[in-house]
């Protein structure tokens, strides 16, 4: 049995830059890193100090607020440095790596006969806990709930996004594994996401409900799954995982070792070779792209939701793209000028970009504008799947209205379900970031 979804409302956004279906071992790097700031409202105490020896999958801190959290090395090698910042907060753990990987051994598990309760210790004392995200509030989830379901996305609609069927192609077995682990975490379902009309091996996965989804932009986002086909309540908690960290818990239990594999999807109109390369999670970024100038904008992630990647800086670690294209440093001479630079892509009808739907673009980081007040357009609800007032709850946000928010929908979003608001609202408003301080401030006040 399997569930249709249609989405109507989105955008598809064609760029230039789509990496080919070539899959490349990347080298390996001299260092890897964990990067604190990727696990929001997660504050670190350490276990290891600088000089320290690590194996692949010895712990390196723990939560502060769960010591049931934890999170492992990537790689064997020496503790380099840990990075700080103000008032000594730790921004980055970087590791020198061993020229080949010695795993610490956390046992093989029957997860034919394994409980609910020994499959989440195996996954969380192993560090695969930093996978699993908990909505509400889009933070890595505590081990001591229960999710009412688990939702898992392997269509990645967002631009230049990495095939998530390519990535699986050769980690069919861990996959299955890691899905039938994780059907015995909670009382209801596992949702399984897949693009509809693919002859895919993904829509006979067993041990979960599949979700055949067709539509544009943000189709695929595991936020609108669950809002058409498990909507979330107060009091009640959704637990998400990426597609290819599903296959590195279900490789936790194949192998006992925590393999911290990471495909990685080179793309943009600014990218040398675009293609799909074999790493590890925290790998050193000029290994994939090489040295990257001024002139050009590297991203950890999709161009709607990553992060702004310095030239010598580490892969995020959720993340399976870099992308890169253009710095947005030329000003545009009377830009503001319907028909003009018709080149750039843009959701207004008063550019010509719609006559031309299936034309690829180079947008640069270019705002084209400053940011200004609030218009009604419904431009924001043209490209809302969800049942929500997006700029309403963007109000309640910014006014810190907790009632509001509440009735709005908050509890049904994630910053990542208003990136195409970011991009289309004529306002210049980083929704994204409104959302996410909305977010906190529900943590805080409501728990």
């Amino acid at each position: 049995m399997s569930i249709d979804l249609k989405i109507k409302k989105g955008l598809r956004l064609k760029l230039k830059g789509e990496a080919e279906k070539i899959l490349s071992d990347a080298p390996r790097s001299k260092s890897y890193a964990i990067k604190p700031a990727d696990f929001h409202s997660v504050v670190p105490k350490m276990v290891v100090k600088e000089g320290a020896k690590v194996l692949a999958g010895d712990e390196l801190f723990f939560s502060k607020y769960s010591d049931t959290l934890r999170f492992t090395s990537p790689v064997s090698g020496t503790v380099k440095e840990i990075v700080r910042g103000e008032k000594r907060r730790v921004l980055s753990i970087i590791i020198e790596a061993d020229a080949q990987n010695a795993y610490k051994d956390f046992g093989k598990v029957d997860l034919s006969s394994a409980t609910g309760d020994e499959i989440k210790n195996h996954i969380f004392k192993s560090g695969c806990g930093a996978f699993i995200i908990q909505r509400p509030y889009d933070i890595v989830a505590n081990a001591e709930d229960t999710p009412k379901s688990i939702v898992i996305s392997t269509y990645n609609s967002a631009p230049l996004a990495a095939d998530l069927e390519f990535v699986l192609k050769n980690k069919q077995e861990a996959f299955q594994a890691g899905i039938t682990a994780l059907s015995k975490l909670t009382p209801g379902k596992v949702y399984l996401g897949v693009e509809k009309n693919t002859a895919s091996y993904l829509a006979d996965v067993a041990d979960a409900e599949i979700v055949k989804i067709k539509g544009p932009h943000p189709a695929g986002n595991v936020g609108t799954i669950i809002h058409k086909v498990d909507p979330i309540n107060p009091g009640e908690r959704v637990w998400t995982i990426g597609a290819e960290d599903v296959a590195t818990i279900g490789n936790l239990f194949l192998t006992g070792n925590f393999k911290a594999d990471r495909t990685i999807a080179v793309v943009g109109s600014e990218a040398h070779d675009p293609k799909y390369y074999h790493g590890t999670i925290g790998m050193y970024a000029p290994d994939l792209v090489g040295d990257v100038s001024n002139e050009v904008r590297l991203i950890s992630g999709d161009v709607f939701t990553g992060d702004q990647l310095s030239a010598h800086d580490y892969v995020g670690f959720y993340d399976n793209e870099l992308t890169l294209i253009p710095e947005g440093n030329n000003y545009r001479m009377f830009g503001w000028m319907p028909f003009k630079d018709n080149h750039i892509h843009s959701n207004s009808p008063t550019s010509l970009a719609w006559l031309f739907p299936n034309k690829k673009y180079a947008p640069d980081t270019n705002l084209n504008g400053e940011e200004r007040a609030l218009v009604v357009t419904g431009e924001m609800e043209e490209v809302m799947p969800m049942d929500i007032y997006p700029m309403q709850l963007l109000k309640a946000c910014m006014a810190g209205d907790i009632e509001k928010m509440e009735n709005l929908g908050i509890y049904e979003v994630a910053p990542e379900d208003f990136a195409l608001v970011d991009y289309v609202n004529t306002s210049k408003l980083e929704a994204q970031e409104v959302i996410r301080t909305g977010l906190d401030l529900m943590i805080t006040e409501v728990g």
